[in-house]
């Protein structure tokens, strides 16, 4: 091979490797920051891009997903001063590249230092029972002091968990006794209630059964008064048909007849009166108490 054609085949080959270390493809969800001789550039969004070979360069390459990051077990004192370890775990992400590049050297690293600082601040500011109460305020209030400060670094912390809180052991033991104590308290409280209410409605129940029966007795007394009444009413107006009072005077004789032969039945001792012939007298004295009252 001639040197001419040797030169020219060795140039279209550089020119080749050139033109591909100029070409730049950016995977979805990823940003590429590029300088050019030392300094910022610009960033590469994804997509293809075409660069200065040799004079610019990808810096830093950023994933734009949303990261987690646990963030790890530290010990804690609370207002009450228990000491308590707790863990979490941390959500962020980079919203500006250039910033995330330039703004920080780790801000993993400072993310997860300011995470466990303001964690522990939280956490002296409540006894233990309302730790555990406040896991809620504590995450907002470590993702609000997380915002402020990353404000420069290019992240966006998007939320804090707190997985787990462990008392000491002795601890967790009264605990344990206060709850059952207190579910005891509870307990005798509502069988205490249940047996109010069951007797307030026995009482009621007697009541109103006491109620009822007393209803039933002044009926049943006005029906029989009523009966009574009536009987009495029509007996009345009986003597003032014709022969009613004839029929009146037989029926008064019938029954002081029966009555007589009821005593006979039902004693062994009779009560006559003193003359036996006397009974019509009797009879007659009935019937003449009967006339005085009609007329």
């Amino acid at each position: 091979m001639e040197p001419t054609i040797f030169a020219l085949f060795v140039l279209i080959v550089v020119a080749a490797v050139i033109i591909a270390k100029g070409i730049v493809i950016v995977p979805q969800q990823m940003a590429f920051v590029v300088e050019r001789l030392g300094r910022y550039s610009g960033t590469l969004d994804a997509g293809l891009h075409i660069i200065i070979p040799m004079i610019d360069r990808i810096a830093y390459r950023h994933s734009l997903k949303e990261v987690p990051m646990d963030v790890a077990p530290q010990v804690c004192i609370t207002r009450d001063n228990t000491q308590v370890q707790i863990d979490g775990i941390l959500y962020y992400q980079v919203t500006d590249a250039k910033l995330a590049s330039y703004g920080n050297e780790n801000y993993s690293m400072a993310i997860e230092s300011l995470a466990k600082t303001c964690l522990r601040s939280e956490v002296g500011k409540r006894e233990l029972d309302k730790l555990l109460e406040d896991r809620q305020t504590i995450n907002v209030a470590v993702v609000s002091a997380l915002d402020e400060a990353s404000i420069t670094w290019g992240v966006k912390t998007l939320r804090y968990e707190i997985k787990d809180i462990n008392p000491p052991h002795d601890v967790l033991a009264s605990m344990q006794l206060q709850i059952t104590a207190e579910r005891e308290k509870r307990a005798a409280i509502a069988r205490a209630e249940g047996e109010k209410q069951a007797a307030i409605a026995q009482s009621e129940g007697e009541k109103q059964a006491a109620i009822n029966a007393a209803t039933g007795e002044a009926e049943a007394l006005r029906l029989v008064a009523e009966a009574n009444a009536d009987a009495i009413a029509k007996v009345a107006a009986a003597t003032e048909l014709a022969g009613g009072m004839q029929a009146v005077n037989l029926k008064v004789a019938e029954q002081y007849v029966q009555a007589f032969a009821q005593l006979a039945k039902t004693g062994n001792t009779l009560i006559v009166p003193a003359n036996v012939a006397d009974v019509s007298g009797m009879l007659a004295s009935a019937i003449s108490v009967l006339n005085t009252v009609k007329k």
